[in-house]
């Protein structure tokens, strides 16, 4: 199984995602293939909370965006080399632009091409659901943060797009790759 896991600028969950997929890796041993790719803001966060050298270590390959179409991954998406498309975290930025159909970053146009040719999409949003949440930052401070309305819109929206399937939590990977590799 190969898989493209697309990481964001969203702080929020960030060290529990790395942590599961860092599982998962292990767990799969040799049967997937996880490849990650890194938003120009996502290059940022993970610099920020220190895993971007465990990223480099623990995984097949690890790329940083360069433009929309650099590193090629949206072709890659639609040539079939990848099983599922995984964003986590995602921002709310990328929620919209993805829900608007907005393909300006690589991250951006690899899920709408992936939704084009029928490539299952997986998002976490960090704007789940409307209220408020806490996050913890790097030195361990709590940052408490208001959910819109606005978007959590978008967020239902992606729900209800064709192969696009959007989770809250990061123990919800597991469930994703125990069912695409009963398959």
């Amino acid at each position: 199984m190969n898989v493209a896991w697309c990481i964001t600028g969203a702080g929020d969950k960030i060290i529990e995602t790395y942590e599961v997929m860092k599982d998962i890796k292990d767990t799969y041993n040799g049967k997937a293939v996880i490849k990650v790719f890194i938003s120009k803001a996502g290059d940022q966060v993970v610099k920020y909370y220190g895993i971007y050298q465990d990223l480099e270590a623990n995984f097949d390959q690890k790329w940083v965006e360069i433009s929309a179409n650099s590193p090629f991954l949206a072709g890659q998406v639609q040539l079939g080399k990848y099983d599922f498309l995984l964003i986590a975290p995602c921002t709310s930025n990328s929620v919209a632009k993805i829900s608007l159909r907005i393909a300006d970053t690589l991250i951006t146009n690899a899920a709408i091409m992936a939704q084009k040719a029928g490539v299952p999409v997986y998002i976490m949003p960090t704007d789940f659901e409307e209220g408020t949440t806490e996050t913890r930052l790097p030195n361990g401070k709590i940052l408490t943060l208001e959910i819109r309305r606005e978007d959590v819109e978008h967020v239902k929206r992606l729900s209800r797009m064709k192969n696009t399937h959007v989770f809250k939590d990061p123990e919800y990977i597991y469930k994703i790759f125990e069912r695409l590799t009963r398959e």
